[in-house]
C-alpha cells in the first residue's frame, strides 16, 4: 500500500521550531539548489518564497554577482533569524526580508526576474494557489525553481531516508524530517497540479532520492 500524504502545520512559527530548523545542516541541499539556479540562468531581482532562516539568499548573493533577494516567510521567528544572519554577512545591502503569505503575494504581476522556493510545498495543503501566485509575479522569460521533498512509496523507504540523511540529527530533527517526507507530494502529483495551473514550459525533475523540482530556465535572446 502506497504512503498517503499526511499534512504538517503550514507555519513553523515558535522560537523552538525556527531555531531547531536553523540548527539543522542544510549545506548539501542548499549548495545543490543554488547550483541549479545558476544552471537555469537565474539572476537579477529574486523572490525567495518561504525563506525560513535566510540561508539561501546569503548563499545566492555569494555565488551570483549583482543579484538582490527578497525573502518572504509567514513566520516572524524565522524572519528574526534571517535578518540576524543577513546582518552578519557581507551582503546585507542586497538582502531584504518581509512577512507574507505564499498563497497571496503582495506584488504586482511580472515583478521578479527569478522566483524560487525550497521545501515549503509540503507545508501547503493545496499547492495550486501558491504555484499560481509564484508564476504570476515572475517576469516573462524569467527563472522559476520550486524544489521540495517527494513522498516515498512506503513507510520503510521513508524511515530508510531518515536514517541515511539524518543519522547525526537529534530526535526532534529526525521526526521533523520524517514528517516532512510524509507530507510531501509525489512527482506525478506535482506534474498534474502544475499542468492544471497553466505553468506552461515548467517541468518536474527528480533531483535526488528525496528531492524534486518544478523548474523553468531563463529565456535568452540568443
Amino acid at each position: 500500500m502506497s504512503l498517503e500524504r499526511v499534512l504538517e502545520p503550514e507555519v513553523m512559527d515558535t522560537p523552538e521550531e525556527a531555531e531547531g530548523y536553523d540548527a539543522m545542516d542544510h549545506r548539501e541541499p542548499n549548495e545543490a539548489f543554488v547550483a541549479r539556479l545558476i544552471e537555469l540562468g537565474a539572476g537579477g531581482f529574486m523572490l525567495d518564497i518561504g525563506t525560513g532562516p535566510g540561508h539561501l539568499p546569503i548563499l545566492i548573493c555569494e555565488r551570483i554577482a549583482g543579484t538582490k533577494v527578497l525573502g518572504l516567510d509567514l513566520s516572524e521567528n524565522m524572519l528574526r533569524l534571517a535578518r540576524g544572519h543577513a546582518g552578519q554577512s557581507p551582503f546585507a545591502d542586497r538582502l531584504q526580508f518581509e512577512i507574507g503569505d505564499a498563497k497571496g503575494l503582495n506584488f504586482p504581476d511580472h515583478h521578479f526576474d527569478t522566483v524560487y522556493s525550497n521545501t515549503i510545498l509540503h507545508h501547503i495543503p493545496d499547492p495550486a494557489p501558491f504555484l499560481k501566485e509564484a508564476w504570476r509575479v515572475l517576469k516573462p522569460g524569467g527563472t522559476f525553481l520550486i524544489r521540495d521533498l517527494f513522498r516515498p512509496e512506503s513507510e520503510a523507504q521513508r524511515d530508510a531516508l531518515v536514517e541515511m540523511h539524518a543519522s547525526d540529527a537529534n530526535p526532534y530533527q529526525k521526526e521533523l524530517f520524517r514528517a516532512s517526507l510524509h507530507a510531501a507530494l509525489r512527482p506525478e502529483e506535482l506534474n498534474q497540479i502544475a499542468g492544471d495551473c497553466g505553468l506552461d514550459g515548467a517541468q518536474v525533475v527528480v533531483d535526488s532520492d528525496r528531492h524534486m523540482s518544478l523548474q523553468k530556465a531563463a529565456e535568452t535572446n540568443d
